[in-house]
């Protein structure tokens, strides 16, 4: 079975759409991601931001949109490939949305430049939307290939900037309530103190907080998080 024949829960996780994706002060990068997804004529878009800023979430979440809007999907990790890449570039396409992800990997690896390169003016004559995404703007990415980092600056520019402590905070409540998890701010308080504070990896400790509240019948408190990760 292909990548593009899997079911849609299993190709765009559940956990990644625009409907879960807390912007704050980050709302145009949402809104041009989810029009590159939907409609036909929107502007290629280039997401920048630190890691854990969501940039992933964004490209998934579009392409579920996509999906559910009865157009193709494919996305892509450039860091996930660890031979091959400008095979890998070169074999992509026959999607309305191309989503790239983590262009950094690019960097200095001429054939792969070149790969991307011919695949974006491709992109231009077989009608694809692309929407990329990398830790930093197209000029600081150190591309050695100059025409690729003007074709990338020609894309709608979407920053995110990393959400302040309140926000994540706002943003596990609200992840924990969809899990039917109750996180007071003495809970929140405590996880902050003495956990990672970034989103990917609360969200990956909320999985396990969920499974032993479940199995010990137990609510979350701040006594129930000292047991279990202190």
């Amino acid at each position: 079975m292909k990548p593009d024949q899997l079911p849609l829960a299993m190709r765009w996780p559940a956990q990644q759409r625009f409907e879960t994706f807390f912007a704050g002060d980050n709302g145009a990068a949402p809104d041009l991601a989810r029009r590159a997804a939907t409609e036909t004529d929107a502007p290629w878009v280039f997401v920048s931001g630190p890691a854990a800023s969501g940039k992933t979430h964004l490209l998934l979440a579009a392409c579920a949109a996509a999906t559910a809007a009865g157009r193709r999907a494919q996305y892509l990790s450039l860091r996930s490939v660890t031979d091959g890449v400008a095979d890998a570039i070169r074999g992509l396409g026959g999607s309305d949305l191309l989503a790239l992800d983590d262009l950094d990997a690019l960097a200095g690896r001429h054939e792969a430049e070149h790969a991307l390169f011919d695949f974006y003016n491709r992109g231009k004559v077989e009608k694809y939307t692309f929407l990329f995404a990398a830790s930093r703007v197209p000029a600081q990415l150190g591309m050695s290939l100059p025409d690729l980092t003007s074709r990338l600056s020609a894309c709608a520019q979407a920053p995110l900037r990393l959400l302040d402590d309140d926000a994540r905070r706002e943003v596990l409540r609200g992840r924990a309530a969809a899990r039917g998890v109750e996180l007071d701010d003495a809970a929140l308080t405590w996880l902050f103190t003495h956990t990672e504070r970034d989103l990917a990896s609360l969200t990956t400790l909320l999985d396990r907080l969920d499974r032993a509240s479940l199995a010990e019948k137990r609510r979350v408190t701040v006594a129930f998080l000292r047991k279990l990760l202190g």
